[in-house]
């Protein structure tokens, strides 16, 4: 009997360290055992320790790409992170309107690991207009949650401000929000506002600095969740227990800011 699993297409950017981006997708869909496409929406020439260089794909490359998946291999959920420009939005949200009863975690990529701003201003703007509307689920860290909400940095830190924020995100943009903790200073506990109600994911921060793709890995994680039929919330809770795993086992890989093992669960070396 031939072997048939659900499929995750991850729309992003491309990592050439391997860490983030379609490949942190890729690697995540595999190792919890579904089927990854992808379409890339941004080459980027980066490491853990910096982003050199990005370069958005073309219009029609874009285009052909959505294409090609969709004709073939449908997806059963579909994760979206670094989107490009303005004019690579609005295409992908052209795709979403027609395939719109397909779950999908959107990671508003806006700011590297590094540092390094990965989305301008007007593509924001598009962004949240546009796509917001479409998706499943956003999952924001504290520091896009206050570009989101026109915040000043670094008011986002605590539980209480981290439940008002959310519930803030999820009033301005009629959406569902999971925000994540990953940079708060009470541990890294993510909240979802979800449906009019607030549910709290515990957990502690670990203590390694290689986190880079730690938010791709994460909605990547969702949406396998959502392609097997989980619920929303089953969904993060599983995504989370992968991601802590991955950061315990603190590969050590690079001069900087180093990437998951996203293969800890099969490793026998």
């Amino acid at each position: 009997m031939s072997l048939i699993l659900p499929s995750v297409l991850t729309i992003a950017g491309s990592d050439s360290s391997g860490g983030a981006g379609i490949q942190a997708d890729l690697k995540t869909i595999e190792a919890l055992g579904l089927y990854g496409s992808s379409v890339i929406t941004t080459l980027t020439a980066q490491n853990t320790t910096k982003v050199y260089l990005t370069e958005t794909v073309s219009q029609d490359m874009l285009c052909s790409q959505l294409d090609a998946v969709f004709s073939d291999i449908m997806p059963q959920a579909i994760k979206i992170g670094m989107v490009g420009n303005v004019s690579s939005i609005q295409i992908i949200t052209k795709t979403l309107t027609r395939y719109n009863q397909i779950p999908t975690v959107l990671d508003p990529v806006m700011v590297s690991t590094s540092g390094c701003s990965l989305l301008k201003s007007s593509a924001v703007t598009e962004l949240t207009a546009k796509l917001f509307p479409l998706v499943t689920l956003i999952t924001p860290n504290l520091p896009e949650a206050e570009v989101l909400l026109s915040t000043k940095s670094g008011l986002i830190s605590t539980h209480s401000q981290m439940e008002e924020a959310v519930w803030d995100l999820s009033k301005k943009y009629g959406s569902s929000f999971l925000l994540k903790g990953g940079h708060s200073k009470q541990g890294a506990s993510d909240v979802l506002c979800h449906q009019g109600k607030v549910t709290w994911f515990p957990s502690e921060p670990v203590p390694t600095i290689n986190t880079h793709g730690t938010g791709c890995t994460l909605s990547s994680a969702i949406a396998c969740g959502l392609a097997k039929g989980l619920n929303l919330e089953e969904s993060i809770k599983i995504a989370k227990e992968y991601l802590t795993g991955a950061l315990r086992a603190d590969l050590n890989m690079g001069k900087g800011n180093g990437p998951l093992w996203h293969g800890y669960k099969s490793f026998s070396g």
